[in-house]
């Protein structure tokens, strides 16, 4: 698949990989039916929509998917259902995890289901210390050659250290923070881009946290400008503004997205556990878009609240009106 976004390289002895990941980053929200039972033909109609809204690449069954909730054969029909619907226009990725076994074999099959990547998940209900670590995404690649871009949160958390052991796993392209400690982030990429090998100076990092842009100008500061965008699944015209005017580093526009969009839809996240995935579904349904509801434990927000966050978008439109009309 031939795509200026998107470069992978293999050698026959698997010494090496190199991943290219630009654009706004979109991962999908995983639609269900009123009896939560997984909407393949509404998937379809959400990945094409990213899709036409420009997304530089498509991250699947991922946390705002709902990964935790998936059966295996949910998650392998969602792998399929998207691939057959972006026909080669952009790369799919998709999320692995869970404990070592079940996360070794959602590589083996994101692997033979053609996807481009693989998003790594942190290990499930256990902490390991750093060295477990590196041995869980060690064992969990195994023996596959897909790319795989290990998420440093929740009970995944790497040291320096042991973020450059990552190095020593060929198909370890990159290292997504949804950490949120900035110190720590820059001394993980410090410390792998000093190793001074083209695998350290090829090695990714993304940022990971909810609602990505609201840390997104502190995070590139460090070399970190690639980042996913949840507001891409319900107000993309916003999302791709913003990521436009991080890369030509306009602040004036930044800030007035900031102030008169992402911050108001923070706040109202911040009122929920769970809010980061749940909010988002119920901003892409108030724009008619047919996902459904979220699947246990998380809860959808109050009919108080969603009116506030159909509010928060309205006003999101307006400044983005006017930053276009240069007022």
């Amino acid at each position: 698949m031939a795509q200026t976004k998107f470069e992978a390289r293999f050698p026959a002895e698997n010494s090496s990989a190199r991943v290219e990941l630009d654009g706004l980053l979109a991962f999908p929200l995983t639609p269900f039916t009123e009896g939560l039972e997984l909407n393949l033909d509404a998937f379809a109609e959400t990945v094409e929509s990213h899709v036409a809204a420009g997304a530089g690449a498509l991250f699947v069954a991922c946390g705002t998917g709902e990964f935790s909730s998936l059966s295996p054969e949910e998650h392998a029909a969602i792998l399929r259902k998207a691939r057959e619907v972006v026909a080669g226009r952009v790369p799919v990725w998709v999320g692995a995890g869970g404990g070592a076994a079940t996360a070794r074999a959602g590589i083996a099959a994101a692997e033979a289901g053609g996807a481009d990547g693989v998003l790594l998940l942190p290990p499930y209900l256990v902490t390991g210390p750093p060295a477990g670590l590196v041995d869980h995404v060690r064992y969990a690649v195994g023996d596959s050659s897909i790319p795989v871009i290990v998420y440093h949160r929740s009970t995944g958390v790497f040291t320096p250290d042991s973020a450059v052991e990552l190095l020593d796993i060929p198909s370890v392209v990159g290292l997504k923070d949804g950490f949120g400690d900035v110190e720590l982030m820059s001394r993980i990429i410090t410390s792998i881009r000093s190793a001074g090998t083209d695998r350290a100076r090829d090695f990714l990092f993304f940022n990971g946290l909810p609602t990505a842009e609201v840390s997104a100008r502190a995070y590139a500061a460090i070399g970190v400008a690639r980042y996913s965008s949840a507001v891409h699944c319900f107000a993309p015209e916003i999302a791709a503004r913003f990521h436009r005017a991080l890369a030509e580093k306009d602040d004036a526009v930044m800030e007035a997205l900031l102030a008169g969009f992402y911050l108001p839809l923070v706040a109202l996240r911040d009122e929920g556990q769970g809010f980061a995935v749940s909010l988002v579904k119920a901003a892409a349904r108030s724009r008619g878009d047919k996902v459904g509801s979220v699947r246990p434990p998380l809860v959808e927000p109050t009919a108080d609240q969603v009116a506030r966050l159909e509010k928060i978008v309205d006003d999101g439109f307006s400044v983005l009106k006017s930053v276009e009309a240069g007022a």
